[in-house]
């Protein structure tokens, strides 16, 4: 875990968490690593958690402890993965010693753990089956009709109804997911409007005069999927380090989690979505004659768009193309810049 919400003064501040049977401590961090003995402890006993929280705009990746003395935590992740599998550990530890609601676990795990373990495929190819999919009909938005469209709210009851959501909130996160995916499109003002917000929660529409549609390219996005040719010689390499960053789009802009893996001869930056199951890049470019350099955690840096926490760098490619990514802190950022010059 990344960072924490201070009590007195209300500001984020960087921590490491450990997460012991019924406490959680937190550490300062200096260079890196945490400072001894631990700046304090969340007493997880009585604790109710809230994963996803959607309390402060423009943090989607928050999870709230609130204690049996009403105290309230916010902590934030750097990744929804990462987010998802604390708030998992978190709440086993909460339960611990009630069977019955370990048992449970299994359940939340299937909300908390949404992009390893639900293929977004298998959501899409099931809203397309013709006896429990979702039909698509004529609409009205402000005096036009849509035809074959679907309204939000629809949507989000069919996802929690066919347990791939455990409650609204996380299905209006999955559907921006679907969204961002290409596999939904929004249609009309009310939907169309909501996409320019930069807060993954709040793409999706859970309303009764937001549309939706099924994008064109549905069909085509699963086989050219399939159909990919990637070069074996740029994916033979020896495997020098992977990990999770944040990407920039190159078109729409968006920040999306992505699992990257460094190769050497030849020397490649390939990098993958962690919500498919198949294990292809979705996309990768050659290291030769590349240029990598940390960006300024001052502000936000040229080039880039969003709402970034800092430890952004930069590839610029040999034929000019420039990729942003952000890692999870100043350590982690250094060490791919350090691994990735080796090899251009």
């Amino acid at each position: 875990m990344q960072k924490s919400l201070g009590h007195i003064v209300h500001n984020w501040k960087a921590r490491w968490f450990i997460l012991r049977q019924n406490t959680l401590l937190y550490y300062k961090l200096q260079g890196g690593r945490k400072v001894t003995p631990p700046k304090g402890r969340i007493l997880l006993d009585g604790c109710t958690i809230t994963c996803p929280c959607l309390e402060y705009e423009n943090r989607p990746l928050l999870i709230k402890l609130k204690t049996q003395t009403s105290t309230e935590y916010f902590l934030e992740a750097c990744s929804r993965e990462e987010r998802d599998a604390w708030a998992f550990e978190i709440t086993g530890a909460i339960h611990a010693g009630q069977p019955g609601k370990v048992q449970q676990l299994h359940i939340l795990k299937n909300s908390f753990k949404l992009p390893p373990h639900i293929s977004l495929h298998r959501i899409v190819d099931k809203m397309h089956d013709s006896s429990s999919g979702i039909r698509p009909s004529p609409n009205m938005e402000q005096g036009s009709t849509y035809k074959k469209t679907f309204i939000g709210s629809s949507l989000v009851d069919w996802l929690i109804s066919n347990s791939f959501s455990a409650n609204r909130l996380e299905a209006v996160t999955l559907a921006s997911m679907l969204m961002e995916e290409n596999f939904l499109k929004p249609v009309g003002v009310r939907s169309m409007g909501a996409i320019r917000s930069g807060d993954l929660a709040e793409q999706f529409l859970d309303d009764s005069t937001a549309l939706y549609t099924f994008a064109e390219s549905y069909k085509k996005k699963i086989s050219s999927k399939e159909e990919i040719n990637l070069s074996t010689v740029e994916l033979s390499g020896t495997v020098v380090k992977q990990g999770y960053l944040a990407k920039q789009g190159h078109k729409r802009k968006n920040w999306k989690v992505r699992r990257f893996v460094l190769r050497k001869d030849p020397a490649f930056l390939h990098y993958y979505d962690p919500s498919k199951e198949e294990n292809r890049p979705v996309g990768g470019f050659s290291l030769r004659g590349s240029l990598v350099s940390a960006l300024e955690d001052n502000g936000v840096p040229t080039g880039v768009k969003g709402n970034v926490q800092g430890n952004l760098f930069k590839v610029i490619t040999k034929d000019d193309t420039h990729y942003y990514i952000q890692a999870s802190s100043k350590a982690e950022r250094a060490e791919w810049i350090e691994a990735i010059k080796k090899l251009t």
